[in-house]
Formats: structure tokens, sequence, C-alpha cells
């Protein structure tokens, strides 16, 4: 079974990934079943649970959500769990729903203000059931490899699997970076886990473009928006 893990939509405040291209880029791949994760909303995964599925592709509902110490992903959610609680909280949220607790990128050097606080990532290791030992935006090998080594330095290799993160925003990002698995039920939270103990991952460095593309949506988004302090501060912190 391929499986590709965090992906953002349009739901999202940097993309711009429509549910129907994602069918498309999804069958040309070969893809059998996505995590959404938008951004502090599970609305794409929602949405996307009934639109791909005519398809025959499945898709396990998800959330990155904003913590006050960085970023946490949410699997098999139900409902929206809200940003700026504390990582506890959150992920006391997470499995309130029988949900299960994701790590994204937990290095990244141009992304830091996102990466969860290593402090933090070490008092709720128990409760990590997923970590990106590499992520698909990751510009540098220099990211995976730290990836790589605060799995290991922090997590329980029985407790927590190591996998890879897609973390695509544009269409073009989509089939790039997945696992491959034996088969599960994409509605059980315990299958699923049960059978990415064993995934094979398969990875490819990162496509710089999308991250230019990935900017630009968002001030196009804030433009259209009208949040007009929040782009005074985007383009005052790239000035300084």
């Amino acid at each position: 079974m391929k499986t590709e893990l965090h992906i953002h939509t349009r739901y999202s405040h940097d993309s711009l990934l429509c549910l129907n291209l994602l069918a498309v880029m999804c069958k040309i791949k070969k893809i059998d079943c996505i995590a959404i994760c938008d951004h502090n909303t599970i609305l794409g995964g929602l949405k996307a649970k009934k639109i791909l599925s005519r398809y025959g592709i499945q898709v396990i509902v998800g959330e990155e959500i904003f913590t006050d110490s960085g970023e946490i992903i949410g699997l098999f959610l139900k409902r929206n769990i809200p940003a700026g609680l504390t990582a506890n909280k959150t992920v006391s949220e997470i499995r309130s729903q029988s949900g299960l607790v994701y790590i994204p990128h937990p290095y990244d050097r141009k992304r830091h203000r996102t990466v969860l606080n290593l402090e933090v990532l070490k008092e709720i290791a128990n409760q990590i059931d997923f970590i990106e030992i590499h992520n698909g935006r990751n510009i540098s090998l220099e990211f995976s490899l730290k990836q790589i080594e605060i799995a290991k330095k922090y997590t329980n290799s029985k407790k927590t699997i190591r996998v890879c993160g897609s973390d695509a925003h544009i269409f073009f990002e989509i089939g790039r970076n997945f696992l491959i698995s034996d088969n599960y039920n994409p509605d059980c939270a315990d299958d699923f886990k049960e059978k990415m103990k064993s995934a094979k991952i398969y990875s490819v460095p990162c496509c710089r473009f999308g991250h230019k593309i990935t900017r630009l949506v968002r001030v196009i988004k804030l433009i259209l928006e009208g949040n007009i302090n929040e782009l005074y501060r985007i383009v005052k912190r790239k000035c300084s």
C-alpha cells in the first residue's frame, strides 16, 4: 500500500492545492492513501475524504496544530483542535479523539518558528506515535540528518515510528515522498500504526521552487483577506 503523509490543501493559509487536482495527482502517482494535515483545521481532510473516495483514494483526516511551543500533527481526528494550546494540552486533545500524535520536521533551520521545542519534545516523548526523519521540504540533507539524530536521541524506536512526511503544498510535490506497507484499514488508527512499523520509506531531495510558490501564495491570500497587519509583519521580518 502506497501512503503519503502530511499533505496541505487550499484550506491551509499557504497552499492553493484544490482537492480535484490532488485526486488527479494521486491517481497518476498511484497513491492509495494520504493524510491531509492542513494548518489548524481539519476541514480540508473532511472534504477530501468525501471527494477522493470516489476515485478509490483513502484519506486520513489530520491537522497540523501550532502549539505555544511549535507544531504537532494529530491524525485520525474528528474535530478541530485550536491553535495556541500547550503541547501537552494539544496531545491530550488528540488522544481524547483516539487520534495519533505525529511530530513534523523536528529540525529545520529555515522554519525554526514552527519546529517543536526540543525540551517540550522530550517531555511528551512517551506520547509520540510518529516522528519525521525526512520532510519533503528539507532544503538540505543536513536537515534530514538532524531529524534522524533527534528521533534517535529523544524518542524510543519501539514506541515511536519514524516516517517521512511529504509536506506537499503544490501539486508537483505530490508523489515524491511516501511509504510502502502492507494493506491496512485507513479508518483504524491502531491498524495503520501497526502496518507503519514495517513500512519502507521512499524519499527524494526538496524541490526548492515549491518554497517560492508557497511564499507567494501566502502573500496573495493575505492581500485577498485584507490582512495588512500580518502582511506588514512578514515584509518587515524579511527586510530586517
